[in-house]
Order: C-alpha cells, then structure tokens, then sequence
C-alpha cells in the first residue's frame, strides 16, 4: 500500500462534502499539474490519503481511500490529466496543521514541506505513521 496526501480548498470541496458521499466516494478532479497526475497514475486501489484543507485552515483534516484507479478526468475536454475516486475512511482525531508538520524535524523532507503548492503528493510510511501520531489516532 502506497500513501498519499490530497490538497482542496475547504469551500470547493471540504472534509464534510467527503463524508457526505459516503462508500460510492467521489471523483478527484481539475487537477492541472503534469506531476500531480503523475502521482495519481501511481496511485492503486486501497491507498490511503491524508485529506488536507487548503486556503486559510491549511491542515490535515481526515483520511481517504483510493476506491477507483487513474481515469480520464472528465473536467478535461483535451483528456490530458487524470482523475481517482476516493471515498472518507476517518477524520483526525486532531487535524495536523502545516506549521506543525514544519516544526517536525523528522517531517523536514515531506513533500508537503517542499513543494508546498502540489495538489497531490506521495508520503513515505514514516511520514504517515508520524503525522497519525500527531493526531492522536492510534493505527
């Protein structure tokens, strides 16, 4: 299983909007950056993500799972990008904010740190299992 972290801005699409789909999930679409869709090409059914609220929150707010591998994204009228359904796994005990992921030294190295604007990142287990840990949710 690979791990990920997925970025929206809470007023498009937030945490809630996820739950609210229930188990048939929802496509993540609009996603316009050559690698971001490399990543979701990647990405395989029964991978998890961190779902992260953009804009003024800018925090880790719920897990998500990978239900329907890469697609054409059907916002695409050229086909050129891709698009996954996910559904809601779990909320955070505790959302992770960004500052607290770059006041983790360990975390120094997460793509959420370097490359701060990608939609769509990977995130290594050792991440995973730190930033779960900084929630409070016991895996």
């Amino acid at each position: 299983m690979a791990y990920w972290l997925l970025k929206t801005e809470p007023e498009e699409f937030s945490w809630d909007d996820q739950v609210n789909r229930g188990a048939k999930g929802e496509p993540w679409t609009g996603v316009r950056n050559f690698t971001a869709r490399g990543n979701m090409k990647e990405m395989k059914k029964g991978d998890l993500a961190f779902f992260y609220h953009t804009g003024d929150e800018k925090q880790i707010v719920g897990i998500s799972e990978v239900i329907r591998e890469a697609y054409p994204d059907p916002t695409d009228p050229k086909e050129v990008f891709k698009a996954v359904d996910v559904k809601a796994v779990k909320p955070l005990p505790k959302p992770v904010t960004l500052a607290a992921v770059k006041a983790a030294p360990r975390l120094k190295d997460m793509s959420l740190v370097k490359y701060a604007r990608l939609s769509v990142q990977p995130v290594t287990p050792a991440q995973w299992k730190i930033v779960c840990a900084m929630s409070g949710l016991k895996e």
